[in-house]
């Protein structure tokens, strides 16, 4: 075997003997793959098919062990470095061109205390695996809407869904954290350790080291909730959207209400000849008793004459996977997003136009509902900045063939600066695509000074730079 050359950190390459990676090889847990070897096109083949990158190597990590060793490989000799969770975020930062991966998702243990309501869950984990082990007792915590997203890089962003205006963002239920630093140190964060890493690794993203083991705190949640679809006519959007505005405004925490707009999938429980056409979703999860569900639901309900409904009371774990057909792996995808305080008129106006051009039949456009337990808490008690934000518009630009990818993402830019105005100026990490490194102060806000303090102390060198960066302050 000859020897390897790799992507250095600052520019240039470096010649590792193939001698140094066969003893490497022996005192890995887990495995070191090489292109073309079992394993590589595993651990570097991602969610978005935007992203093909070829790493040099890729350590796949069956424990600490393996990340500290593969984390001190990449430090001593200036190496480009990522790391893989479940491989789903938008950006792609997950896998780097020539340098070395550190790839996490063979670590899939989920331990879950039912007596102490805690989970213990390691960072290749997705979401689905831990809402399954969870649910068995009738516990979670909150995560995202999409059952194949990771555990690890929804959590390091912040991480929200359908029980975040009830129990708050996923980083508002950690515990601790083992983390490896970039001295290839494991250490804990928690409230009593590391308290300024805790803090940072709390919507900082991957900056601050790499995550071995997160503890969540969880709650009484189902297993069955009240959950489901309402579907309108897109031609009564607007008047929909102003009344939406309306009821989003008095619900209770336990109610989740966010609106979809899309070209109708062919559902089984849509008119046929509905399919192909502008639609208008809502669709919501109760969180509280099911009981209770009919009389949050009322306001919603009034709202016009819906052409369909799907709600009704159904696992958890089963709604946590109801748009999962609609953002299956393999595609080409881009994003755009905005965070708001408010929906306005002239929001209202600029979607409506929009829709009305999407470019392909998967392009939507989500809105979803924060405030509740969420908006409770001071935006400097974690690195997540954006407590203000009562609502999340996240613009899914879709495209099964290559010849679609530039009107696809033209669209998407269009519509973000067309809605800007309307807009808080605050982004949400990990909606943010890859062409979006000028937007990184806007993602962490007030919190960015602090940030990069914290950086300079935990990673000096910046070797955790394939992300959505904080640099080291100077």
């Amino acid at each position: 075997m000859s020897d390897i050359q790799f992507r250095k950190r600052e520019g240039g390459s470096i010649s590792i003997s193939s001698d140094f990676l066969t003893v490497l090889r022996t005192e890995l847990r887990g495995s070191l793959c090489l292109p073309d070897e079992a394993g590589y096109d595993d651990a570097r083949t991602i969610w978005n098919a935007m992203i093909d990158r070829r790493p040099a190597a890729v350590v796949r990590c069956h424990g600490a062990s393996d990340v500290m060793r593969a984390v001190n490989l990449a430090r001593n000799n200036g190496l480009l470095v990522s790391v893989r969770g479940g491989g789903h975020n938008i950006s792609g930062n997950a896998v780097c061109e020539g340098g070395l991966l550190i790839d996490l998702s063979p670590m899939r243990s989920v331990r879950v205390d039912p007596k102490m309501r805690t989970a213990r869950v390691e960072p290749g984990v997705t979401l689905g695996e831990f809402d399954k082990e969870a649910q068995t007792f009738g516990l979670a915590t909150p995560l995202g809407i999409n059952s194949t997203t990771g555990v690890a890089g929804l959590a390091l962003g912040g991480g929200f869904g359908w029980l975040s205006r009830k129990f708050g963002f996923t980083v508002d239920n950690l515990i601790s954290a083992d983390v490896v630093t970039a001295a290839g140190e494991l250490v804990q964060a928690s409230a009593s350790a590391n308290p300024d890493l805790f803090w940072a690794i709390r919507g900082g993203g991957g900056n601050f080291g790499v995550i071995t083991s997160f503890e969540f705190q969880l709650h009484s949640v189902g297993p069955d909730l009240v959950s489901g679809l309402i579907i309108h006519s897109f031609a009564n959007a607007r008047e929909l959207l102003a009344r939406y505005r309306e009821v989003a405004a008095a619900t209770p925490d336990d109610l989740t209400i966010w609106v979809v707009l899309r070209k109708a999938p062919p559902l089984p429980f849509l008119p046929e000849d509905v399919h192909g056409k502008e639609i208008l979703v809502f669709a919501v999860c109760y969180a509280g008793a099911p009981s209770k569900a009919e009389e949050a639901l009322g306001p919603l309900r009034a709202l016009g004459e819906p052409i369909a409904e799907a709600i009704d009371l159904q696992p958890y774990a089963a709604w946590q996977t109801a748009f999962d057909p609609l953002l299956t792996p393999g595609a080409f995808n881009y994003w755009k997003s905005h965070n708001f305080t408010t929906l306005s008129d002239g929001l209202f106006d600029t979607l409506i136009d929009y829709v009305g051009t999407l470019p392909t039949a998967q392009c939507e456009i989500f809105i979803g509902q924060l405030g509740g337990a969420s908006s409770r808490v001071a935006s400097n008690a974690t690195a997540y900045p954006h407590r203000e934000a009562q609502f999340v518009m996240n613009v899914h630009t879709r495209w099964l063939d290559r010849a679609e990818e530039q009107m696809s993402i033209d669209w998407a830019r269009g519509l973000f600066a067309a809605t800007a105005p309307y807009a808080t100026g605050g982004v949400y990490v990990n909606f943010m695509p890859e062409d979006e490194t000028g937007r990184v102060a806007q993602a962490y806000g007030g919190n960015l000074a602090r940030l990069a303090t914290l950086k300079a102390k935990y990673d000096p060198d910046n070797l955790f730079r394939v992300n959505q960066n904080v640099r080291p302050k100077a």
